[in-house]
């Protein structure tokens, strides 16, 4: 299903690259593949949101196919000990990487060096989105996105807000936060919700960049209070809780986003196969339903839309890295 914050994306994309036309590069047609199991690698580790959304739309996709995808999860460093081992693989349709904003984008705006070349992937099909909510606790004295802008502005340094970690999305989304509302407040890293949860509720930080799915049963419970999302549309998980863009501060649009890529070299009439496997998967109600279990919109484009969104997510976070001053070398 294809979301209204992507609508203009997808349209350009789309008048550049048809969908289904070969890419140009690209190594002779692999006759008979595929004819052995195919391994998906999981930059992260098993039981998260990213491996319950890779298994699914593995299995899916196994059963098309007719052959086995084995997960294979390679977690560390955010996502980059897992693509570089697809990074290394052989471009011949066998290895594939779930790839996301950490390993093909921001990664090398905030390292020196990174032990692979973002540009050493195909980009087969972008799987979907997790937009994500600001959180607060009662130590915070504001029930709306308006009145903690303006205790923020009140009180500059003296807010804190908390992540997944360094240079994860999570921490820019607080960054472009503080960039456009002109608000200064102190970034506190965690390892993922299963430390920042506990954090926000326990009164350590008042704020937190959290996904739906974590955040939103203690949203219910009222230990907590829902101030914005972060993508550019409302969720339908949570729709009375509107976005920050539309609260005052148009053009903030950023989340996590999940895609199925390869290492380059792979052959283009696999790439087209995968495609096509892919993109039948994700108009599967039941794979829909299960990828939404895990946050996730489901947000199906092709080889060439990918790499339009891409691009203009790299843009973007470029500027956005320079001037929070991020660097993680």
């Amino acid at each position: 299903m294809k979301r209204k914050f992507l609508k203009q994306i997808l349209a350009t994309a789309a008048g550049l690259v048809p969908a289904m036309q070969a890419v140009p590069g690209l190594a002779q047609p692999a006759t008979g593949w595929p004819d052995r199991p195919i391994r998906l690698i999981v930059p992260f580790p098993a039981g998260g949101a990213t491996d319950s959304l890779a298994r699914a739309i593995g299995e899916s996709m196994a059963t098309e196919l007719g052959q086995s995808m084995i997960i294979d999860n390679r977690p560390g460093a955010g996502g980059i000990i897992g693509a570089e081992a697809a990074a290394r693989a052989a471009g011949d349709g066998y290895t594939l990487l779930i790839g996301t904003n950490n390993t093909l984008v921001t990664g090398k705006y905030l390292y020196q060096k990174l032990p692979y070349d973002p540009s050493q992937f195909e980009l087969i099909g972008l799987i979907g989105i997790t937009p994500l909510i600001l959180l607060a606790n009662s130590t915070v004295p504001a029930k709306t996105l308006h009145e903690l802008v303006a205790h923020a502005k009140e009180n500059p340094g003296k807010l804190s807000y908390g992540s997944f970690g360094n240079g994860t999305t999570s921490h820019l989304a607080g960054e472009l936060f503080k960039q456009m509302t002109g608000t200064e407040m102190l970034h506190v890293p965690y390892k993922g919700a299963f430390e920042g949860i506990p954090a926000i509720l326990s009164g350590q930080i008042p704020l937190y960049f959290d996904t739906i799915v974590t955040g939103l049963p203690h949203v219910k419970s009222g230990k907590l209070h829902a101030l914005g999302i972060t993508t550019a549309h409302r969720s339908p998980m949570i729709p009375a809780t509107p976005t920050i863009a539309e609260q005052g501060y148009p053009g903030y649009d950023i989340y996590p986003w999940y895609g199925l890529v390869a290492p380059k070299g792979i052959p283009g009439d696999v790439v087209e196969k995968l495609w096509r496997t892919l993109n039948r998967s994700l108009h599967d109600k039941q794979l829909v339903a299960k990828i939404e279990m895990t946050g996730a919109e489901v947000t199906a484009a092709s080889p060439a839309q990918f790499a339009q969104m891409v691009r203009q997510d790299a843009l973007k976070t470029e500027k956005l890295v320079r001037l929070a001053g991020i660097d993680l070398r």
